[in-house]
């Protein structure tokens, strides 16, 4: 039997903030066990990832109206108060009453009278007096770290980056649900081919922005469909899709994918390649590991081997020179895709950074050694930190004068992004509001 979708919601939101879960895994766990009706799947959605997302705005809007502070409140008092309220402030089509009267109901049936009518005077004050305003903060990082609901620590590094304009920006992106991209597989189909097929299967796609390889979703669940079944293309964000390509791999060609789960970089390079030469995909987990295996299958793609190791320690059992092309899709802090997964914001910490960047620093001197004269070394992430990008690269060169910055890197990325002010000779970094796709880092060596 179905539960209210907003009982549903709080459950799914106290596990996230108890268990540190993803909400992303944890709202497709709770939608496939068919908790909720399919007609609420949509408002189950904007109530977990909007709460999540604008914690801290949320938590800036309820402390005037909660006399003893929001930290003496039961943590499912708390969460339940942020939810409604999110409600009340975003949701111009969910009724005030109805949103306090479910808050009402759930607290009743969580609690007590007495929470019941802790809750209901709380929301009546807010329904009645509104929301105070941001602007009454008058330290620039605190106001922005409410108004876009973001860890003051991130927003002060982005505003000494970017400046604020751009740190507006990209934190206002972030907000917007995301877009759902498809990587067409051209060995398979195309883009115009695919569009239609599946439009017969009621998915309605546009052309992606970047990539020639990109179908947006406009309507329709793509992953239920034969065409996805039958391999015909993979999910994967449009800047994620420009990697592969800045290695331009070649068929006949032996590559190292070095941090390769879940595999969709493995993937495109082994498309990219006709299917012909060999990729070598290293990750650290076996479960991981065998999300690569599948992805292959699915798509029909046999030149994969895939190998669960520390990618430091395989790199010292392999003979110097071994590879034409290395990719090195590094761990990072994820601060590229706060908008596919909010939690990230909340789960992070600045000191992360740092430990994160040594981390970084350690894969790239592994497999550097494993790259032949002439061949081409592609490092990418996820985030926009300097610390886990340029630092990373820059020091590596000075370092490394065997290795220099490749500049044809150009050739191999679309002409709006080597135009635009965020190239520089050798690599790029793609932000969030530039093309409202991740944010990413790229950048290419070459080993003389």
């Amino acid at each position: 039997m179905s539960k209210n979708v907003r009982e549903v919601a709080l459950q799914v939101l106290i596990q996230i903030e108890k268990e540190q879960a993803y909400s992303n895994l944890l709202l497709n766990q709770t939608i496939n066990s068919g908790e909720v009706e399919k007609r609420d799947i949509g408002l189950l959605t904007e109530l977990v990832y909007g709460t999540v997302q604008r914690k801290l705005t949320l938590t800036f809007f309820l402390t005037p109206f909660v006399k003893k502070g929001l930290e003496s409140l039961e943590p499912w008092v708390k969460t339940l108060l942020q939810m409604s309220v999110y409600q009340l402030v975003y949701l111009e089509r969910v009724p005030e009453r109805a949103v306090i009267h479910e808050a009402v109901t759930i607290a009743k049936k969580r609690g007590h009278d007495g929470t019941a009518s802790l809750v209901n005077g709380i929301l009546r004050s807010v329904q009645r007096e509104g929301v105070p305003s941001f602007e009454k903060v008058t330290n620039q990082t605190k106001r922005l770290a409410f108004e876009y609901s973001f860890p003051k620590w991130m927003v002060r590094r982005w505003l000494a980056t970017y400046g604020e304009e751009e740190t507006r920006e990209m934190m206002k992106v972030s907000l917007k649900p995301p877009v759902v991209s498809l990587r067409v597989n051209q060995l398979k189909t195309n883009q115009e081919d695919l569009m239609k097929i599946l439009k017969e299967e009621g998915v309605l796609t546009r052309k992606g922005e970047l990539s020639s390889d990109a179908l947006i979703v406009e309507e329709g669940n793509a992953f239920k469909t034969n065409a996805y079944r039958s391999g015909l293309f993979t999910a994967q964000d449009e800047s994620s899709m420009l990697v592969a390509k800045a290695l331009g791999p070649k068929a006949g060609e032996h590559i190292l994918d070095s941090c390769a789960a879940p595999g969709g970089k493995s993937t495109h390079i082994a498309e990219l390649m006709n299917n012909e030469g060999s990729l070598l995909s290293v990750d650290l987990h076996e479960h991981k590991v065998q999300l690569i295996r599948e992805q292959a299958k699915r798509l029909d793609l046999s030149m994969i081997e895939v190998v669960a190791a520390d990618v430091r320690a395989f790199s010292q059992k392999t003979p110097a020179q071994s590879f034409d092309a290395i990719l090195l899709d590094a761990p990072c802090s994820g601060l590229g895709v706060i908008r596919r997964k909010p939690d990230i914001k909340w789960a992070k910490k600045e000191s992360d950074i740092q430990d994160i960047a040594e981390i970084q620093a350690m894969i790239l001197e592994a497999v550097a050694p494993l790259l032949k004269k002439g061949g081409r070394l592609v490092y990418s992430t996820c985030t926009i930190d300097q610390e886990e990008n340029e630092a990373i690269v820059e020091h590596f060169i000075q370092t490394h004068p065997e290795f220099q910055w490749d500049i044809t890197l150009s050739d191999r990325l679309p002409e709006e992004i080597v135009q635009s002010k965020r190239y520089k000779d050798g690599y790029v970094t793609i932000l969030p509001h530039d093309y409202e796709t991740d944010g990413f880092f790229i950048a290419s060596l070459k080993k003389k």
